[in-house]
């Protein structure tokens, strides 16, 4: 099964309970979870699985060969496998991906591949037909939170607290749900909040200490300084925000948020500047440290970061227009 959605709608979470309910009943299963992130190379994947399912050591390589000859065995129970983070295990060659998804398909495997990420249509998009043929149908898509689905949650954990007035969890979810729908944001807020609260000596949360959590948290340094950009800078992290998401990886080439940015100006009705000048335009956010920008001569294929997190930049745009 493959698993996307934007962060923090979810996704691992929502996996977990699942399989705890079912540990809880009668199915005899091992589960194994691994996150690509933590993985410093791709092949470490094969090192982690055999530690998990054997206990031993292995190098990646001789553990690839191990798991192909552990997945062909037919006396051995039903094994789990969630692997967090997908889109880091990708490759040129695509190696680790195919093995991953080739296993569930032997004959004797007793494997379930679960796998997660934020990219919708990484299959198509970054996957080799013969990797993406394996991965199968059974996909789901996790929509980011409404409004009531984060209020939802707020209420679920202060169940049986009235530490919050009802208008401040109120104000949480809707500032949330208008930038970026991430649940663990919304937690954080409340988290904050009720830091201003005690300094303030209130024993109750309220509207006014949730607006300065989000000031607190929001209006950083780099969160003003993208408050007061030019319209076309702004206009230039918007489009990066844009392919960022498109792709579900954090970075990008500067030709791709380019040709969103001619797009956004044109929607707009304003001119679009030349290449080089939006480039010049690029570099100067790197210089003010906005953006974090490939060293060396910038050209279409110079690689972009943000240097803060979306939120915080969805978050300066609404407010600085």
């Amino acid at each position: 099964m493959y698993i996307s959605g934007v962060p923090g709608t979810g996704k691992t979470a929502t996996v977990r309970d699942v399989l705890k309910h079912i540990n809880d009943g009668d199915y005899d299963y091992q589960m194994i979870e691994i996150n690509g992130m933590k993985l410093s190379d791709p092949k470490q994947l094969y090192s982690l699985i055999y530690r998990h399912l054997e206990g031993k050591k292995v190098t990646p390589d001789h553990g690839n060969l191990l798991l192909s000859e552990y997945f062909g065995k037919c006396e051995k129970k039903s094994i789990v496998l969630v692997v967090d983070e997908l889109d880091l295990l990708w490759t040129r060659r695509q190696h680790v991906m195919y093995n991953l998804f080739d296993w569930p398909n032997r004959a004797n495997s007793r494997l379930v591949v679960i796998a997660i990420a934020n990219t919708m249509d990484l299959p198509e998009r970054m996957l080799m037909n013969k990797v993406a043929s394996r991965l199968g149908l059974t996909r789901m898509t996790f929509q980011p939170y409404s409004h009531s689905q984060l209020l939802e949650i707020i209420n679920s954990r202060l169940e049986g607290t009235v530490a919050f007035a009802p208008e401040a969890c109120i104000l949480a979810a809707r500032k949330v749900a208008a930038a970026s729908g991430d649940a663990r944001r919304a937690l954080d807020i409340c988290r904050h909040a009720i830091e201003v609260a005690e300094q303030a000596g209130s024993e109750k949360v309220t509207s006014l200490h949730i607006q300065r959590a989000i000031t607190d948290m929001y209006q950083s340094v780099k969160t003003r300084a993208i408050m007061n950009c030019t319209l076309y800078q702004k206009i230039f992290l918007k489009s990066v925000l844009g392919v960022f998401r498109r792709k579900g990886v954090e970075e990008a080439v500067f030709k791709e948020v380019y040709e969103v940015f001619s797009s956004l100006c044109q929607f707009q009705g304003l001119f679009a500047p030349p290449c080089g000048s939006i480039l010049q335009l690029c570099v100067e956010l790197g210089g003010s440290r906005i953006l974090l920008v490939e060293q060396g001569a910038p050209s279409l294929h110079t690689h972009i970061r943000l240097n803060c997190s979306q939120d915080d930049v969805v978050f300066a745009l609404k407010e600085g227009s």
